[in-house]
């Protein structure tokens, strides 16, 4: 009684056109009043909001969204547009893989997939027009490129897993994230390659190695961020929330006082930018906590982990079922509330068959990345269409390849714990 008026509340809700965090919220909260009176529900619903954001951890999501903000509008689009085309312009279907390595560092580097499809397609797909691709392909290969940065640190959404994971190192998530999100990377890429030599796409000449070594002396002083951040990490210098406030220092000095691109006067609207992006994430973070909370209190992660486990006792078999859920909730909620949500109630059934809880982050990190890309509430994949301007209809096609690409890469990423765990234990940290 209380999953089906808790599932129905909120997916009528979400039909109806309401933001995803009032869904989880009201839902949560009609489901309460159902159960209890009506004060003692609204009062256990504040409280779990409350305390869902009293934590230690969470001061580092507001850095790093600062960071980001900073970053992206500080000039490093176009430094490491120039810096990718160096490096693999002269390949077959150079400006494809351009754009994906573009998107994956910027992405890296800003820590958001929505401003890596903004800043990289805005710049990217007119070029790859000129050159002969087609915009929609330009756009599909925009929209899945963004969101491979989400892997590589630093990343908010591995901040969160770890605070719903109730234990797993931020550290150890953010070292872990980057074999899988170059495995994603370079998946996309070849698919890229062979679409080029499909159609005979054109490649760029050779540069000289002064051209090569200018683009690099460019686009360093952006690429130290990720050394920076993941060296103080690992070196027991700083920890992921003191890192964050590093990153945002760094990110000041070398947008306004190196590249000059952001004067003191446009400091203001940035913070607003960063206090609203902020308030968003906070808010869907806090909603769903309180959701979390409620189906744990009706033990449903138990229920649901008992079917699971009664369904098989074949790893192979629960693994790919969670993934398909996972696939379906990602098409539908943004990763921060199915983070929040589904970690406490899949993390028991893997953690069962062997499955360590950072291998998961990642493998759910990357499953609900894919949905990002994917209608009907991909953000990422409006953006792209937007700066494309062109429609999700017209990129379906296109962007069939790159999702199965993807999907080739997250079954490697869930069936190979080598590829998640090997930084991580190389480094010491599990």
């Amino acid at each position: 009684m209380i999953e089906a008026v808790l599932l129905i509340s909120f997916f009528i809700m979400l039909a109806i056109g309401l933001p995803v965090a009032f869904c989880i919220g009201l839902a949560t909260l009609a489901t309460l009043l159902l159960s209890i009176d009506a004060d003692p529900a609204i009062l256990t619903m504040a409280q779990r909001m409350a305390s869902g954001l009293n934590s230690f951890a969470l001061l580092a999501i507001p850095l790093f969204i600062l960071s980001g903000v900073i970053m992206g509008q500080g000039g490093i689009a176009k430094r490491l547009i120039d810096f990718a085309k160096c490096l693999l312009g002269m390949v077959p279907g150079g400006l494809a893989l351009v754009n994906v390595l573009s998107c994956t560092l910027f992405g890296a580097i800003s820590g958001s997939a929505v401003a890596a499809a903004s800043a990289i397609g805005g710049f990217m797909v007119p070029e790859m027009e000129k050159e002969g691709y087609k915009r929609n392909f330009s756009a599909a290969v925009t929209a899945t490129s963004a969101t491979t940065g989400l892997l590589i640190p630093p990343s908010n959404i591995l901040i969160v897993y770890a605070i719903a994971s109730g234990g797993v190192s931020i550290g150890a998530l953010f070292i872990a994230g980057y074999l899988p999100g170059l495995l994603v990377a370079l998946s996309l890429m070849v698919v890229c390659i062979i679409n080029a030599k499909r159609y005979n796409l054109p490649k760029s000449g050779r540069v000289s190695f002064k051209e090569f070594a200018m683009a690099a002396y460019r686009a360093f002083p952006s690429l130290f961020l990720v050394f920076l951040v993941i060296g103080g990490i690992i070196g027991g210098v700083f920890t992921a929330t003191e890192a964050g406030a590093i990153a945002v220092i760094y990110a000041l000095i070398l947008s306004v006082f190196i590249y000059k691109e952001i004067s003191l006067s446009e400091l203001n609207g940035i913070m607003l930018k960063s206090a609203e992006t902020t308030a968003i994430v906070m808010f869907l973070i806090a909603t769903s906590v309180g959701m979390s909370w409620l189906l744990s209190f009706h033990d449903i992660p138990t229920n649901v982990a008992n079917a699971l486990l009664g369904l098989s006792d074949n790893p192979i078999v629960i693994f790919l079922i969670i993934n398909l859920a996972l696939l379906i909730v990602g098409s539908f909620m943004d990763m921060t509330p199915a983070v929040l949500i589904f970690t406490p109630i899949f993390l028991p059934v893997v953690a069962a068959l062997g499955m360590s809880p950072l291998h998961f982050g990642i493998m759910m990190v990357l499953n609900l990345s894919i949905g990002l890309c994917t209608p009907p509430v991909g953000s990422v994949l409006f953006v792209s269409c937007a700066v494309a301007k062109t429609t999700i209809m017209d990129i379906v096609r296109p962007i069939m390849p790159l999702y199965v690409a993807m999907f080739v890469a997250l079954m490697l990423v869930t069936y190979v714990p080598w590829i998640s765990e090997f930084l991580p234990r190389f480094f010491g940290m599990i």
